[in-house]
């Protein structure tokens, strides 16, 4: 007798609950919004109402994380990188199947009734008061719509997305009532978009573009009756009904949702059981993002393009602005490499210098005149793969835009020294009787801190002695030639110089050293800075920052600021013809005749530092300016002796081991394009 009171009292509480279950939904979703007074409820009942109008209803959707594209000059896909594997389409760009069989699946009376499903939540309270479990579910397709959105808002929050996943009174009323504020704001057919578009289907797939490409690689327009059943069964379970792992439950799911379809009259019985009689017909698609994945060496650049995004103001006024920017995606980058300088930059590097040589090269083209970056690669792979010789590290550029701290310049900055002079009333013509070996002169930075004579400065042969003029000294690379040139022009003057050509600080952020050795490259600078540098020579004396992007259109296909080359006059035209004849006469007569281009117009400047720990050459024609060094990568030694892409070095010099690679480079990069010509300066 006892056990029957207590089997009836627990009959009796189950259908209290239901009651009070059914009180409470029934109450919030009544037209007033406003719990009824029901005993049975009581308290807990108006706490919920009051809770419901006090939450805002100013619900706004988010811009939805999507794939951004990088474009290279011609249009050509150079990556496509994500936080999300997401392509928000329209209506028209999703098959009716999908779109169906969703609707039959997850919320049948989807177009019948509002926000909330009355009889459907009835129905599912009492079915799980019955049985005592909550094996049933109510939610509307807006409903989980507004679930998503709260998910999507969480990112990669684990916390947050838990947080938006809870199964709590407090959730479920808010989730009511941003559902009641969608069903007045948007159509039926319009929040079934929404959803197809924002929700997961597994294997990193967000939105039904993505699913369909991921799973069957085509369009979500293209999609078969078959195939838009098992995309519509896998949101139940993105995990649990995955084909390709759990090919049997994606299969039972599938035909689940092809035999409501039938049930609901959508597609006959005979259209059902083909479909359920077909195989999954999987073409799944890997993943193709990142990078890593570029071509010719374009991942270095392609990680350019994203930290440029990631640091310039252009994209947003705080970091977590433009972080902001680059996950949410969506964007189309057009950016200035053009394909065939990569192409043949690519070649080049990796033709001269093997991966898995100890010693790298890197390599970056710039357009004078424009600053845009129209090449940039190295040796050693995009990657993280010891074992291949791969890195992230991009040699081209300094630590703040992804690479590291730089190199040494060597002879490559005296032409900023002689334009420096020149710049301040110095002539072409002027020379100095000059030792191999002598005292550096006396010099003054910019603060009035004094550099006295001390220390020696000697030049690379013996044999460089006697009286130089300026050409002369350019062409056989006179150190100390330049240091009497560098004193007599004050050393502020070629700070000052420096400074107007873009180099402000060295490539590790430190402060720029002004002090006697400067003339001698003693600064850690990068082939970007020092190709942006002889840019300006090239364009008659015009600095324009190098630029890797020219347009970039948003999510929603408006245009957003890109950042400018902001050109500037650094020198007068005058001096910078007169250093460009100085280094014309580099690659005629002097050390840089390996590097020189036979069927047009060039100029450069070769470098080599202290124990030939790296080597140099800078060079440009009218079209094109080149930077390229050659450096071991890891606690650089002396590159003497080396084995460098399958030949021993006897001794390295900037003429003959960087500049073979900077020439073939260029001879590639502009082949088919008509020969400009360099002004003619007579030199004394």
């Amino acid at each position: 007798m006892a056990e029957q009171q207590v089997a009836t009292g627990g009959r009796k509480l189950r259908h209290g609950s239901r009651l009070i279950g059914v009180s409470v939904i029934a109450g919030v979703v009544a037209a007033g919004i406003a719990l009824p007074a029901v005993a049975a409820v009581g308290l807990g009942a108006r706490s919920v109402a009051d809770g419901f109008q006090d939450l805002p209803d100013d619900f706004r959707t988010p811009p939805l994380s999507q794939a951004t594209t990088i474009l290279d000059a011609q249009g050509g896909t150079i990556a496509t990188v994500y936080d999300r594997d997401r392509t928000v389409v329209p209506a028209d760009q999703i098959s009716p199947l999908v779109k169906t069989a969703l609707v039959d699946i997850e919320d049948n009376r989807f177009y019948e009734h509002g926000a909330i499903d009355l009889k459907g939540v009835l129905r599912a309270l009492d079915e799980n008061a019955s049985s005592g479990t909550t094996a049933q579910g109510a939610s509307t397709l807006t409903q989980q719509y507004v679930k998503n959105v709260f998910v999507e808002e969480a990112g990669d929050d684990p916390q947050k997305v838990a947080e938006a996943q809870r199964q709590t009174v407090g959730r479920k009323v808010q989730e009511l009532k941003y559902a009641i504020k969608v069903e007045e704001t948007l159509s039926k057919d319009q929040i079934l978009t929404n959803y197809l578009n924002i929700t997961f289907f597994g294997e990193q797939s967000y939105g039904v573009e993505a699913a369909a490409r991921r799973y069957f690689g085509v369009h979500a327009k293209d999609l078969t009756l078959p195939q838009a059943a098992l995309l519509a069964g896998l949101v139940q379970s993105p995990t649990g009904y995955d084909p390709t792992v759990n090919p049997t439950a994606a299969k039972d799911r599938r035909d689940t949702v092809l035999r409501k379809m039938a049930e609901y009259g959508h597609i006959t019985q005979d259209q059902a059981r083909e479909a359920i009689e077909s195989p999954l017909g999987l073409n799944v698609q890997t993943p193709q993002q990142g990078c890593i994945l570029a071509k010719q060496g374009e991942g270095f650049f392609c990680d350019y393009v994203r930290n440029v995004v990631l640091t310039d103001p252009a994209f947003g006024k705080s970091a977590a602005d433009r972080k902001a920017v680059w996950k949410r995606g969506g964007l189309q980058i057009h950016t200035t490499l053009d394909p065939k300088a990569q192409a043949s930059l690519y070649a080049s590097v990796t033709g001269h210098v093997n991966a898995g040589d100890q010693a790298a090269t890197a390599m970056s083209i710039v357009q004078p005149g424009t600053g845009r970056i129209l090449a940039m690669g190295q040796s050693r792979p995009y990657g993280v793969d010891d074992k291949q010789h791969q890195t992230q590290i991009n040699y081209n550029v300094g630590k703040a835009m992804g690479g590291g701290i730089g190199f040494p310049t060597g002879s490559t900055f005296k032409p900023i020294v002689a334009a420096a002079a020149l710049e301040n009333g110095i002539p072409a013509g002027q020379s100095y009787t000059t030792d191999y070996s002598m005292p550096w002169p006396a010099m003054t930075d910019c603060s009035g801190g004094r550099f006295p004579s001390s220390g020696q400065v000697h030049n690379d042969s013996q044999s460089l002695t006697g009286q130089f003029s300026m050409k002369a000294a350019m062409a056989q690379s006179v150190n100390t030639y330049f240091a009497k040139l560098e004193a007599d022009t004050g050393l502020c003057n070629v700070a000052q110089m420096t400074n107007k050509l873009g180099i402000t600080e060295q490539a590790g952020g430190e402060k720029l050293q002004v002090v006697p050795s400067m003339t001698l490259g003693s600064n850690d600078l990068t082939p970007l800075e020092m190709a942006g540098v002889y840019a300006a020579f090239a364009a008659h004396g015009t600095y324009c920052a190098p630029t890797a992007i020219t347009s970039v259109t948003g999510p929603d296909g408006k245009s957003l600021a890109v950042p400018q080359a902001n050109c500037s006059a650094a020198m007068s035209p005058t001096t910078a013809d007169t250093v460009t004849a100085m280094l014309k006469g580099v690659v005629e007569d002097g050390t840089g005749q390996p590097a020189g281009l036979t069927d047009r117009d060039s100029a450069g400047k070769t470098g080599t530092t202290d124990g030939s720990r790296q080597v140099w050459f800078v060079g440009y024609t009218p079209e094109m300016a080149g930077a390229t060094v050659v450096s071991d990568s890891d606690n650089p030694k002396p590159l003497d002796g080396q084995r460098i892409g399958g030949s021993v070095v006897g001794q390295a010099f900037g003429g003959t081991l960087a500049g073979p690679i900077w020439r073939d480079a260029l001879d590639g990069a502009l082949a088919g394009t008509p020969a400009g010509t360099f002004p003619q300066v007579q030199l004394p």
